[in-house]
């Protein structure tokens, strides 16, 4: 059986092959799958927003045909005393074809000044999941953290370079690509989910 993971994102597809790695299912990605869709992501939740990607992509005559899992993700980042901002908009934060450079230096400016105990932030990542039976799964993982002060690494993506972990004294683009996933909202979801699909298999 296979796995079509709804994402084009490349640094994304590394992270969910290393996580997902001992299942022994091929995952491919929607361009690897042949699937080209343009999906509108209007939920108001991480949740609704993963589940509209993975339903629509389940529901496509060549993808029932593969019999496959399809899994999709939506991610963010939460930062408290910005009213969980950028939250569900992360990826459309400042605009989509924004770099992630000018996003997260447009966000270290509005914190600038905020004292550390109100700088608490996270990450969320929402994994769900369509069976070929038409079965649907959801489930949530985070990670918690703060906003640092400077953008800092260059191993991870998106807002890691800013997203601070007290306990390790680095951002999550410092830490080794392994520790990452161990600590990662993704990392947390996607097992949720291999768990899940490990009992249905």
């Amino acid at each position: 059986m296979k796995i079509i993971f709804a994402t084009g994102n490349k640094n994304k597809m590394i992270e969910i092959r290393q996580i997902l790695q001992d299942l022994g299912m091929e995952i491919l990605s929607m361009k690897e799958a042949g699937v080209d869709i343009d999906i509108v992501e209007d939920g108001k939740s991480f949740e609704e927003n993963a589940m509209i990607k993975a339903s629509a992509i389940a529901e496509l005559p060549e993808v029932r045909a593969m019999d496959a899992i399809v899994l999709a993700d939506d991610s963010g980042l939460e930062i408290d005393y910005l009213n969980k901002e950028p939250g569900i908009y992360s990826a459309r934060y400042a605009g989509t074809d924004t770099s992630y450079d000018i996003k997260n230096s447009l966000l270290l400016s509005r914190m600038k000044g905020v004292p550390d105990k109100q700088r608490t932030a996270r990450f969320v990542c929402a994994v769900a999941a369509v069976f070929p039976n038409g079965d649907k799964e959801v489930v949530r993982g985070t990670m918690e953290g703060c906003i640092g002060y400077e953008i800092a690494g260059a191993n991870g993506f998106g807002y890691d370079p800013i997203f601070f972990l007290p306990e390790y004294g680095c951002t999550s683009a410092e830490l080794a690509p392994e520790k990452k996933n161990e600590l990662s909202h993704r990392g947390e979801a996607l097992r949720m989910m291999r768990q899940i699909m490990e009992k249905k298999l």
